[in-house]
């Protein structure tokens, strides 16, 4: 009787758990069973890890053989314990040591040759295995790169199971035949799913490739809110005729925010390689994602859902970056209410019969509407052809809750001949507001140092009324648009967080009247004198 065990891990979400496989040889009739609550596609493993290991060169036990994968409680999916379950079962036929594999943490499919072939989910993969105490770990060669960002382990990346056996039986590696040159790597296909990454924004990681802010054509006003959005952090709703450049401005909006950290990267990478949308030899994002989804888009691919155990939805994919929803008013209506959670938590957690995942969901929301169906009420120059009835249903498709929660709403105006033909209509460079931007965000984790919170829109009310106080007197206009019904309580508090923004954009140590003028403007709407068309903000204005 032979007796091995290995580990590899099973993902639940974007998190891992560590999995004990153990091999167990027994004299009787040769078979091959696989317990533990494994899916489909691990049911299917049998035969792969069978096929590898005699294209491999190595003898198949003609033994009663049960695979387990403890704990049997969580459920198992996919082929990344094709490698786990081959090289415990070579241990428990003693052509590999037992000992040499206790302790290692093995991810990857087997093809049916043995080559090794990479698979979704190596990066929270690996986190799972670090926070769990191991220090080794064998990853597909191609997913080294994505193994390795994660410090304090050791990674062994191996292209067939051929080179695996040799290293941990101590015997000489044997050289696999490279991909030739021109040709595409195969043993890439699925990695990444087809069409997954449209509308993400992960294609052009390179700053000179994305979109400039000095291309859109006028828009002061909406400019500078897309600059205080991208400060502290503010969702922002842009409201106004078709081809006035909504669009164009929320696709530059990710080109403000500023580089993510270390630990912001790694959460975000781990989400996108869970997806399927990490493009290959870009193993770590280091720009804020972009993710757009059509207004046809269900509830359920919004926040997560899918065949078992729920998949990482629009919200998550856009975690720690921008979440666009272009034509909001066509969302179905439950679609956009689901949103409301993730916005003030941060998190999505989805319950299913297979279990609940918790999935990450921290962004920056931008909604785009129109103001009627046809465009144009509201317009100085066109006539609208809607009747009252058919605006205010139009307009009502976006729920109140959800408007409670937008900090920044701005009027886009129908872009005028000489915004596009003169050179008055160019505004700054996204460099240069960006700089802005990133010294905004200096200022306020400078004074957010030591507590939970790193921009000011992640700031409670609470603390906003009692520790980091504006000047005395700022909030007289605030708490009389709260009398008069025009501010709820959460609109008061967003006020406030969108007034910090503003000082730290202007250098002030506290917000004055001005500052608050200005958020109360971009809150409700109300013209104050706060905001120019053109020439940016007054007293002392962002520019």
């Amino acid at each position: 009787m032979g007796f091995a065990r290995t580990c590899s891990v099973a993902l639940v979400g974007v998190e891992g758990v560590v999995v004990e496989v153990q091999a167990d040889l027994e004299p009787g009739v040769a078979a091959f069973t696989l317990v533990g609550l494994p899916d489909k596609s691990l049911v299917e493993s049998k035969d792969r890890v069978r096929a590898a290991v005699v294209n491999s060169g190595v003898a198949w036990p003609q033994k009663k053989l049960t695979v387990g994968l403890s704990p049997a409680s969580v459920p198992k999916s996919g082929s990344g314990f094709d490698l786990a379950v081959a090289v415990a079962v070579l241990s428990a036929a003693e052509r590999i040591d037992p000992k040499e594999i206790a302790d290692l943490v093995l991810v990857g499919e087997l093809g049916l040759d043995g080559r090794v072939r990479p698979v979704r989910g190596v990066l929270p993969a690996v986190l799972a295995a670090a926070e769990a105490g191991y220090q080794q770990v064998v990853v597909p060669e191609q997913s080294a790169a994505e193994a390795a960002l994660v410090p304090g382990i050791s990674v062994l990346g191996v292209r067939s199971l051929r080179q695996l056996i040799a290293v941990l039986a101590g015997e000489q590696v044997p050289d696999e035949e490279p991909v030739e040159g021109g040709r595409p790597d195969a043993m890439l296909a699925g990695l990444m799913v087809p069409g997954a990454g449209a509308g993400t924004g992960l294609a052009p990681g390179r700053e000179d490739a994305l979109p400039e802010l000095a291309d859109v054509g006028g828009q002061e006003a909406a400019r500078q809110a897309l600059e205080i959005s991208a400060a502290g952090g503010h969702h922002l709703l842009l409201h106004g005729p078709p081809g006035a450049g909504k669009t164009m401005l929320a696709e530059r909006l990710p080109g403000l925010l500023p580089p993510l950290t270390r630990r912001e990267s790694l959460e975000v990478t781990a989400v996108h390689s869970v997806a399927g949308i990490l493009p290959p030899g870009e193993p770590l994002v280091t720009r804020a994602p972009y993710c757009a989804p059509h207004h046809s888009a269900t509830m359920q691919s919004l926040i997560g859902g899918g065949n078992g155990l729920p998949r990482p939805g629009a919200v998550s994919l856009a975690h720690r970056g921008v979440l666009f929803m272009d034509e909001a008013p066509e969302f179905a209506g439950k679609a956009l209410d689901a949103l409301r959670q993730p916005l003030e938590s941060g998190h999505v957690v989805v319950a299913r019969s297979a279990g609940v995942v918790r999935l990450p969901a921290r962004f920056l929301m931008v909604l785009a509407a129109n103001p009627c169906p046809c465009g144009r009420h509201g317009s100085k120059d066109s006539s609208c052809d809607c009747g009252s009835q058919a605006v205010r249903r139009y307009q009502a498709r976006v729920s109140g809750p959800l408007i409670d929660r937008v900090d920044l709403k701005v009027r886009v105006e129908a872009v005028t001949r000489a915004d596009l033909t003169t050179r008055g209509g160019r505004g700054e460079r996204t460099e240069a507001v960006a700089a802005r931007v990133r010294e905004a965000r200096g200022r306020s984790a400078a004074r957010l140092e030591g507590t939970p919170w790193s921009n000011n829109s992640e700031v409670p009310g609470y603390e906003l009324r009692t520790r980091w106080q504006p000047v005395p007197g700022a909030l007289r206009a605030a708490e009389h648009d709260m009398d008069r019904g025009l501010l709820t309580a959460r609109g008061f508090d967003r006020v406030l967080r969108v007034a910090w923004t503003v000082a730290d954009l202007r250098g002030h140590d506290r917000p004055d009247e001005a500052d608050l003028a200005v958020a109360l403007q971009l809150r409700t709407g109300i013209e104050r004198g706060a905001i120019k068309d053109r020439g940016g903000l007054v007293a002392g204005g962002v520019r």
